[in-house]
C-alpha cells in the first residue's frame, strides 16, 4: 500500500497560461503538504520538463495560446514513452471533457473547481500512479526471479531455452 508520505513527496507539474491559476494551484497543493511542485506558463516547455523530471502528475489547462492542452498531451505521449501518462485536465470548457479523456487525460475537472474535489482527485491519481510504478518494479523483480537462480543469481534453464529459441530464429 502507498503511504501518505509517498503521495505528498510526489512530483507535480502545473501547466496553465494564467499566472493567477498557477499561484492558486500551488498554494492549494502546498497547504495540503505536497513538497515537489513545478509550474510553467509555457506549454512548449512541458515535454522537456517531463523528460527531465518524470512527473507523477501533470495538472494541465486545455486552452492556452500557441499550443493547447491537446497538443501538449500528444507531444507527451510521443516523447514520454511512458505507459501511464498521469494528466489531470483542468478547463473552463466542460464540453471538451470527452475529447480530453480520449486524447490521453486520465481525469478531467471543470473550472472553477471545488477545492475538496480537486484535492481528492489529485490524491487518487497520485495513489494510482505510485501503485502503477510499484507494479512495474514488482514485475521486473518477478521476471528476474523467473529467469535466474535464486541462490546464485546465474541464468537458469528457462532463460537458456529462451535465448536458444531466439538464436535459432535469428539463424533462420
Amino acid at each position: 500500500m502507498i503511504r501518505q508520505q509517498e503521495i505528498l513527496a510526489a512530483n507535480i507539474l502545473i501547466v496553465d497560461d494564467m499566472p493567477a491559476n498557477v499561484m492558486l494551484l500551488e498554494q492549494l497543493l502546498r497547504e495540503i503538504g505536497y513538497q515537489q511542485i513545478t509550474s510553467t506558463i509555457d506549454p512548449h516547455s512541458v515535454t522537456a520538463l517531463y523528460d527531465t523530471n518524470h512527473y507523477d502528475l501533470i495538472l494541465l489547462d486545455l486552452i492556452m495560446p500557441g499550443m493547447d492542452g491537446f497538443q501538449v498531451m500528444e507531444a507527451l505521449s510521443i516523447n514520454a514513452g511512458d505507459d501511464y501518462l498521469p494528466v489531470l485536465v483542468l478547463s473552463a470548457e466542460p464540453a471538451h471533457k470527452l475529447q480530453a479523456l480520449s486524447a490521453g487525460a486520465k481525469d478531467f475537472l471543470s473550472k472553477p473547481f471545488d477545492q475538496i474535489e480537486i484535492k481528492t482527485r489529485i490524491h487518487n491519481m497520485l495513489e494510482v500512479r505510485l501503485l502503477y510504478r510499484q507494479l512495474e518494479l514488482n514485475n521486473c523483480k518477478l521476471k528476474t526471479m523467473a529467469l535466474h537462480d535464486g541462490l546464485t543469481g546465474l541464468p537458469n534453464r528457462l532463460l537458456l531455452m529462451d535465448r536458444l529459441a531466439l538464436a535459432i530464429a535469428h539463424a533462420r
